[in-house]
């Protein structure tokens, strides 16, 4: 590949930036990470301070994923007198580092008794791996002749007869370039095709880097831009993307490739509450900037006939009114909250005139259905569903103004759009997924009206697990949905293990895709347990704002429901019984363990239950500092507990903090999480091995 710029200069311009340059190494775990796709789950269990349900993923209209609704404050430290060249140090500081350096020296102490089971973990973890990922393929972007798709780091390109023939050209690589530690997160293709986007990000920061690739028969790198979070292209030379600082976007820029390259500031959010993206209509009509906040928002067009003119207001923004934009035939089609119910609605209205007061309604969702996704087509429109944990496929004609709706298998859990379909396709494809079963192919036929599985060779299929869904009644006789796996043959299940997962924070729904660590448990007889409480998004607006604020002990009741449900039912008892959460969840999950610790793991009722904290010293959503402050009354709680209640046998809970120098709250690579998972999953058997030794000893002595 030739490079116009040299190595030298590229190490130059990419002093500062996130992303830590490599020379001439080679990936030992080589990953597939797909073209378009989200980012790997990251293996998030336990009360995990350093994850959260997010994902990096292109939000198009009416996917209503609120990941941008995180805020994090840093801690401030005060200075007490003005230093001399930088070499004071605050008694903050002090205290951090001393915290930080005990947890660090109990940590290394603690993790030798988890070494074995931690690697017997991480073997399983990479069969199954293996086993279930080998034989998935990238998703492929056809433009007319072409198809561009990405595997290991690389971009390819190849002519649309050839693909499978092998004949391919690499237009980009990570390593070649020098950005090995970083994974490609996004591309766009310039209409033309003669200018290449991408978006390159590591792990240990939520900014991402855009390298601009000139193609053709040599491609040469031809711009880098840092901490970008969204581009799109308005025409073949013309670019226009947002940047991101300290977790917010609030900047549009355009930048062109013409012969005067010039960079320009088009658009600025003045309220910090808001953050700023860029989306291009499925027809290329138009790019919509779209400013959001927790509830509200607006948006802007750009005619990408026009990119060069100023963006036109679709609608000021309404306290307490989302909207999100999409065209057709010289018409909007928006995806609302306005009007009543404050659920989502599939309004349209002219683009000459795109008032609120011209909005007509085109379709209602009913109560308590979440909108997974939306997805627009020349003449249909595709919703995905989720109504009492059940998924369904709504298709709405815009020719015969019909409505279809499809319930998909009672086994999927997840929805996952195949990557920028076309705009005038007559076949919409999609995986459904499970966190223990692999992505399946499906297809959906205009023209046909009906739903074709597609058939993966070698791909082995999960017949031994049972889903199971159930309705718990909270404190005030509202009904939470849960969603139980379990394996077919175990017999007894009271008397096995039980990991209870819950979040219910931001009205973000469970990642609920394929996890191998989750198979692994249902393999060795594990039930598996997602509590769909009140603040998350299962069930629509609503359900998210009844569990939210002043409202937050409502997702506490919830919780506590549906365990005392799943332990009538049969489904393990407490002595045997693990809650995991991650980012939000943790507030959840440790206020449990404050109000009915004998739910989980209780051996003697109302002590303190086990936990393991994993947070990250570079996390900008969670500041370590607090963590480590937590920790401490934690321990002391749990000890003066201990002490109040001293009788014969009294258990003390081992309240482990594992620090890790490296990674960021979303992101890990695949080598990372099979450690850490691999960590939390020999906590949890140790933990519950020894409250089976435990028990044996109490009969013991009797």
């Amino acid at each position: 590949m030739k490079v116009r710029m040299s190595y030298a200069e590229l190490r130059n311009l990419l002093q500062g930036l996130s992303i830590r340059v490599k020379y001439c190494s080679k990936h030992n775990h080589p990953q597939t990470i797909h073209l378009y796709s989200k980012i790997r789950p990251p293996k998030s269990h336990i009360l995990d301070c350093s994850r959260s349900t997010c994902t990096y993923r292109t939000v198009p209209p009416g996917s209503i994923l609120p990941w941008r609704f995180f805020s994090c404050k840093q801690e401030g430290t005060k200075i007490p007198f003005k230093r001399k060249q930088n070499t004071a140090i605050t008694t903050s500081e002090l205290l951090y580092k001393s915290l930080l350096k005990s947890e660090q020296e109990n940590w290394n102490d603690i993790s030798a008794r988890y070494k074995d089971m931690t690697e017997r973990i991480k073997e399983k973890l990479e069969e199954l791996h293996n086993k279930y990922t080998f034989n998935s393929e990238s998703p492929r972007i056809r433009f007319g002749e072409n198809v561009y798709f990405e595997e290991n780091g690389c971009i390819f390109l190849s002519k649309a007869d050839d693909v499978d023939e092998g004949n391919v050209d690499i237009l980009f690589s990570t390593e070649d370039l020098g950005f090995s530690d970083a994974f490609i997160q996004r591309i766009r293709i310039s209409p033309d095709q003669r200018y290449m986007a991408i978006s390159l990000k590591s792990e240990n920061s939520e900014e991402a880097t855009c390298v601009i690739m000139k193609l053709g028969r040599f491609p040469v790198l031809e711009k880098v831009i840092p901490s970008v979070f969204s581009f799109e292209w308005a025409t073949n030379d013309v670019l226009y993307y947002t940047s991101q600082k300290n977790l917010k976007c609030q900047n549009v820029f355009m930048t062109t490739f013409t012969n005067q390259k010039h960079t320009k500031l088009v658009y600025t959010e003045q309220d910090a509450r808001f953050f700023v993206d860029i989306y291009c209509t499925k027809d290329r009509r138009f790019l919509t900037i779209n400013s959001n906040s927790k509830t509200t928002s607006e948006v802007w067009l750009v005619d990408c006939r026009q990119p060069f003119k100023l963006p036109a207001l679709v609608q000021a923004r309404t306290k307490g009114v989302i909207y999100h934009v999409e065209h057709r035939n010289d018409e909007l089609y928006i995806l609302t909250t306005y009007g009543e119910p404050a659920e989502y609605k599939l309004m349209k209205v002219p683009v000459a005139c795109s008032g609120m007061e011209n909005w007509q309604l085109v379709y209602a969702l009913e109560k308590k259905t979440k909108l997974v996704d939306l997805e627009m087509f020349s003449d249909h429109c595709i919703m995905f569903l989720k109504i009492a944990g059940h998924l369904y496929l709504n298709v709405i004609s815009f020719d015969s103004h019909s409505v279809q709706s499809i319930k998909l298998p009672t086994w999927a859990c997840e929805f996952e759009l195949e990557s920028h379909p076309e705009h005038t396709t007559s076949t919409c494809y999609f995986q459904l997924t499970s966190p223990v079963h692999p992505p399946k192919r499906f297809a959906y036929s205009f023209k046909e009206n009906n739903l074709i599985e597609q058939a993966v060779q070698e791909v082995p299929i999960i017949t031994n697990c049972h889903t199971t869904r159930l309705l718990a009644k909270s404190k005030d006789e509202t009904l939470v949905p849960i969603t139980v796996f379990h394996n077919m043959n175990s017999k007894e299940l009271h008397r096995k293990p039980l990991l209870v997962h819950v979040y219910g924070a931001y009205g973000i729904d469970f990642n609920m895709g394929f996890k191998e660590e989750k198979l692994m448990l249902i393999e060795e007889g594990w039930v598996l347990a997602y509590c769909h409480v009140r603040g998350g998004g299962e069930l629509g607006l609503s359900w998210h704002k009844d569990g939210c604020q002043h409202n937050k002990l409502k997702g506490l009741h919830d919780l506590k429901a549906c365990i005392m449900l799943l332990h009538e039912l049969g489904f393990s008892q407490p002595k045997y019984t693990a809650l995991a959460a991650a980012s939000a969840g943790g507030v959840l999950a440790g206020a449990l363990c404050n109000t009915d610790p004998e739910l989980i793991r209780a051996m003697v009722l109302q002590c303190y239950p086990s936990v393991f904290i994993t947070a990250y010293e570079n996390d900008q959503r969670i500041p370590l500092i607090g963590v480590l402050r937590y920790i401490q009354k934690l321990r002391k709680a749990a000890l003066d507990h201990a002490s109040r209640t001293n009788k014969k046998g009294n258990w003390i809970p081992n309240i482990i903090l594992d620090i890790r120098a490296n990674g960021s709250h979303c992101d890990s690579s695949w080598e990372d999480s099979l450690n850490e998972v691999a960590r939390h999953l020999a906590f949890l058997n140790k933990e519950l091995e020894e409250v089976c030794h435990l028990q044996h000893h109490s009969k013991s002595c009797k």
